[in-house]
């Protein structure tokens, strides 16, 4: 069976055949400008340079094409040679003007690659752009509508990023260094994180599920066919921690904080079909608030880095500049202040700023530990469930330790919850 290696268009330098044929009926059509026959029976071609379509390499084949004008019965006879054929289209063997071409088309080529990659680009800035506004808008939605509506909603989102967080653990870049646990143990722990969420709206607390959820791993771990490893622990007691009881202060925020915003203008003109009044509570004011400086930070972050960013922050994330970060810290704290002032919350200004300057370490923190786990599992987005963004980890990463901490700055460190 013939064994061919092929190449496209190329430039052929002097070339020698040795030896190939005992006599002169075989060869390629000549002149004496072109070709001369040695006495030592060795085909030179004598042209310093020739464009060529293809070249073929031909190794022990008894199957043998017709090519370049050479007959399969000048093959057939030597059958333990390796054949090298310069095959031109007809009549453009040494074409001046095949350079000129060559050069044509590959610069016609790489114009063509800018156009491709421009379309791509703003096709993946539209479909950011269209996601974008939906996520933001259903988010909202859930966030005014409160109760168990946002609960079972905040637990479907916590499902799949803990589905995704396992998934990360068990990459080859995070695998190669510990022991990953079993598949059943983390399909255990991602319906425990999404369970917790509900049993923190329906006890009104997070220690009993957090202690259930964390001795509930801890017997399945150890009660495994193969020898339980403390990286399997580890790894799936964080991934209680960072998917399952951080993700439950948003509903100890929105939905435990129901002390009612008293001096919220926007409240006092609500519809009672949407709640009236009484819908705005201090939790839906400061988890509208927090959820808006997150974004703003995110925002402003984003911009100020492509404008001034110049000073890495961290390796973690390359792209993170200290000029973005402080334009982002900027961005956060003027827009808690002024929805402060728009809802009447908190009364002090100098709280609207602390609470502001606390959002912004919380979404900033949150992020960099996603981008570790990322940048240790050698992936670059989570998963692939938001069309434009990547998977849910992507897009609440920044939200993630930012409920505990602002639950904790209102309950704790706000007299009156900041009424």
């Amino acid at each position: 069976m013939a064994s061919s290696i092929e190449f496209d268009r190329f430039n052929l330098i002097p070339l020698s055949l040795t030896p190939i044929c005992n006599c002169h009926s075989h060869h390629l059509p000549c002149t004496s400008s072109q070709f001369h026959h040695s006495s030592t029976r060795t085909l030179t071609l004598t042209r310093p340079r020739c464009s060529i379509s293809r070249i073929g390499f031909f190794v022990d084949g008894p199957r043998v094409r017709d090519i370049s004008g050479l007959p399969k019965s000048f093959f057939l006879k030597h059958p333990r040679i390796i054949t090298a054929v310069a095959r031109a289209e007809p009549g453009r063997l040494f074409d001046d003007e095949s350079k000129e071409e060559v050069n044509k088309g590959s610069s016609t080529t790489a114009g063509e690659i800018p156009t491709s990659e421009l379309k791509q680009k703003n096709s993946q800035l539209k479909k950011r752009v269209v996601f974008g506004l939906g996520i933001g808008i259903s988010a909202g939605g859930v966030v005014l509508a409160g109760g168990w509506f946002f609960t079972v909603a905040l637990a479907a989102a916590v499902y799949v990023g803990a589905r995704e967080y396992f998934e990360l653990v068990r990459s080859r870049g995070i695998a190669d260094g510990m022991t990953p646990p079993p598949r059943y143990v983390s399909r255990v722990c991602s319906v425990i994180c999404a369970l917790m969420p509900v049993l923190t709206l329906y006890l009104g607390q997070i220690d009993v599920s957090v202690t259930s959820a964390a001795f509930v791993v801890a017997m399945a771990l150890l009660m495994q066919r193969r020898l339980p490893r403390f990286a399997q622990l580890t790894s799936a007691m964080f991934g209680l921690f960072y998917c399952g009881y951080l993700p439950c202060f948003w509903v100890k925020l929105r939905c435990g904080l129901a002390v009612p915003a008293l001096n919220t203008r926007l409240g006092a003109s609500w519809p009672i079909i949407f709640g009236g009044p009484t819908q705005w509570t201090v939790g839906l004011v400061a988890t509208l608030i927090s959820i808006s400086s997150i974004i703003a930070a995110d925002t402003f972050a984003f911009i100020g880095g492509k404008a001034f960013g110049r000073t890495p922050l961290t390796d973690i994330s390359p792209k993170k500049t200290w000029e973005g970060a402080l334009v982002g810290l900027g961005g956060c704290i003027a827009t808690s202040v002024v929805l402060s002032k728009t809802f009447c919350w908190p009364t002090s200004t100098l709280s609207a700023v602390a609470f502001g300057f606390l959002n912004f370490f919380g979404s900033l923190f949150g992020d960099l530990t996603e981008s570790m786990i990322k940048r240790d599992a050698g992936v670059k987005d989570s998963g692939s469930l938001i069309p434009g963004h990547g998977g849910i980890l992507d897009r609440v990463d920044s939200y993630i330790f930012t409920g505990a901490l602002a639950y904790s700055f209102v309950k704790m460190l706000l007299p009156l919850y900041g009424v």
